[in-house]
């Protein structure tokens, strides 16, 4: 089953590849990289930028939505301004360079579901406690590939992620609860570089005031990293992949990265 699986994934990677647009969409912070590949001026407030990008062979057209935030909705106050423009992509390996004038904007494909924004040096953009810098593919296959491979550095005695996400993470909202978003705030300890406990706040746990466990690294052979967190009986309770020292990003208990909406991504960024 699973060698017919990869056979049929497979041939849904050609038929992408074969020409058919992809379109990807969500919402990211609005930093000095996008900034300045939309035009937006840096004297603008700007809360953050919502995105539409199709893709289709070595072509794109780009629609962006931005400006502040309207409270208790997902729009902007005004309905924003836009930025609407099309160009040419030049693809090489898992890289995308996208063109408009002299300005070049760089993204990696994490897998055929996702896209995460660089910057100038081919890193990947950091985000903040409301948005990543992850584009959301709107008709995603379910994957668990991953075109990047993370490093395990020294282990810090304590660290800090923080995201918004819709509310898909398995086994965390029941089934039939209403739930737009969920916010998160960890902070994972160490000692002695191996991974010790953790502590998670946000919207699953604030009655309870958070929740703590421990957690440990899972390797595989293909270089992937992945965080595992616990519950109190050392049963597995989430997943993280590591895209590198400063971005994790949810997946389910068989690996696949899970693609997040127009709102938000399922990417947590480390706090600086």
């Amino acid at each position: 089953m699973k060698i017919i699986s990869s056979i049929i994934f497979s041939f849904l990677l050609l038929s992408c590849a074969a020409g058919k647009e992809r379109i990807f969409i969500g919402s990211t912070p609005a930093g000095h990289v996008v900034r300045a590949f939309l035009g937006i001026p840096f004297s603008d407030s700007v809360d953050f930028i919502r995105w539409k990008i199709a893709i289709q062979d070595n072509k794109y057209t780009l629609r962006c939505n931005y400006g502040i935030g309207k409270p208790n909705t997902n729009g902007f106050f005004d309905g924003g301004k836009w930025v609407t423009f099309d160009g040419s992509v030049r693809k090489e390996k898992n890289y995308y360079y996208l063109g408009s004038g002299d300005k070049t904007l760089r993204v990696v494909e994490l897998n055929i579901d996702l896209l995460h924004i660089l910057d100038p040096e081919n890193n990947l953009l950091i985000g903040n406690g409301g948005w990543s810098y992850t584009l959301n593919n709107i008709a995603p296959l379910g994957t668990d590939r991953l075109n990047l491979s993370a490093k395990q550095t020294i282990l810090k005695d304590s660290m800090v992620f923080q995201g918004r996400t819709p509310c898909g993470v398995p086994g965390i909202i029941p089934s039939g609860k209403l739930c737009y978003k969920l916010k998160w705030y960890f902070v994972l300890y160490a000692e002695k570089n191996k991974p010790a406990m953790y502590k998670v706040l946000g919207t699953p746990w604030r009655r309870e005031g958070g929740r703590v466990g421990a957690w440990k690294i899972i390797k595989t052979s293909d270089g992937r990293i992945t965080y595992e967190l616990n519950d109190e009986h050392g049963h597995a309770l989430m997943d993280l992949v590591k895209l590198d020292e400063n971005i994790l990003l949810f997946t389910d208990r068989q690996g696949k990265l899970l693609v997040g909406d127009e709102d938000f991504s399922y990417t947590l960024n480390k706090k600086r």
